[in-house]
């Protein structure tokens, strides 16, 4: 069995799986304690890892039924994502299999949202396109093995989309993390209220959202405080919608040269609506995990793990983590 620890970010996340992709258990504390701060800290998020993972740990264990005597194989996100919070997780895991002279698998986080789509009981097999647009990361691939290496077609050049949703909601005074209240509040506005601008022209499978974040700035600003606080639901709705079709234009331009007849979409904007309705027309078939699985989890550690390289002890001792997707020899 396969114990997969994951802390790139602000969620402590421990996972069981076997070597089937079967899910025995897939723990997420999610931190708290960052919403006055309109963003994650990153020094405060990895004290609230040290805290959080030997309970996460205890519970994925009771939940699957097993001890530490069942596992073969243990895994950790390497990066990239915030320092400090992945060597909390790292070096447990590290810890985990040097006491027990156990293999042990560094897995590229990038990777674990691909490999999310291995996992039983919808397994996916390659060949097929991938998009990943969560808070830290957007991207195109095209996925023609199980392997840590896809050919990358596109990436965000500057925000993120799951980013660009939150710092959108912070401008409309919604908060962090503010994607889901977002989208409830665009429900009840007209997104074609404000044309804000979708990098159309920008050629190639690159994303670029902060143009889009400034052009809300400013429009606000524009409006200034009474009519903005107005029109609140219709920014939301115009703003969502530059996002999903930021996204779509890209997405489309991957399918027709690619030839793709498979999407699979991850990250945690996979659980918006928009997006989800605007995939549903692309005329191919979409293939979308489950929300938990979607958003940052151990479960897809482990599921990228399988078709890792592991180390054998003590080789990996050495290993350090990365915060870009700029891998350290």
């Amino acid at each position: 069995m396969i114990l997969a620890i994951e802390t790139s970010c602000d969620d402590t996340c421990v996972a069981l799986v076997t070597a089937r992709g079967e899910i025995r258990s897939n723990v997420i504390s999610s931190q708290r304690v960052h919403d006055r701060f309109g963003g994650v800290v990153p020094e405060i998020a990895s004290r609230q890892h040290l805290s959080l993972l030997p309970a996460a740990l205890s519970e994925a264990l009771e939940l699957a039924g097993a001890t530490l005597d069942d596992v073969t194989l243990v895994a950790a996100t390497r990066g990239p994502g915030l320092v400090a919070a992945l060597l909390v997780g790292f070096s447990a895991g590290k810890a985990v299999a040097a006491a027990r002279e156990l293999p042990f698998a560094a897995v590229d986080h990038l990777h674990g949202h691909l490999a999310a789509s291995f996992l039983e009981p919808a397994r996916l097999e390659p060949p097929f396109l991938a998009l990943v647009a969560s808070g830290g990361h957007t991207l195109l691939a095209d996925v023609r093995d199980h392997g840590p290496a896809p050919r990358l077609l596109g990436q965000t050049l500057d925000d993120a989309a799951g980013e660009a949703f939150d710092k959108g909601a912070r401008l409309l005074g919604l908060g962090y993390p503010g994607g889901a209240a977002l989208e409830r509040l665009a429900v009840e506005g007209d997104p074609e209220a404000f044309p804000f601008p979708t990098a159309a022209r920008m050629r190639g499978l690159d994303f670029s959202f902060a143009g889009l974040k400034t052009a809300l700035l400013y429009k606000v600003r524009e409006l200034g405080e009474t009519e903005a606080e107005r029109r609140r639901a219709d920014l939301a709705a115009s703003y969502q919608r530059a996002i999903v079709e930021t996204l779509m234009i890209r997405v489309r331009r991957a399918l027709e040269q690619t030839g793709a007849t498979r999407l699979a979409v991850g990250g945690g904007v996979a659980a918006n609506g928009a997006l989800r309705a605007a995939l549903a027309g692309l005329g191919v078939a979409v293939e979308i995990p489950p929300a938990v699985l979607c958003t940052d989890n151990a479960a897809m550690i482990a599921s990228a793990a399988r078709y890792s390289t592991a180390s054998s002890f003590p080789d990996y001792l050495e290993l350090d983590v990365y915060s870009t997707g700029e891998r350290p020899r």
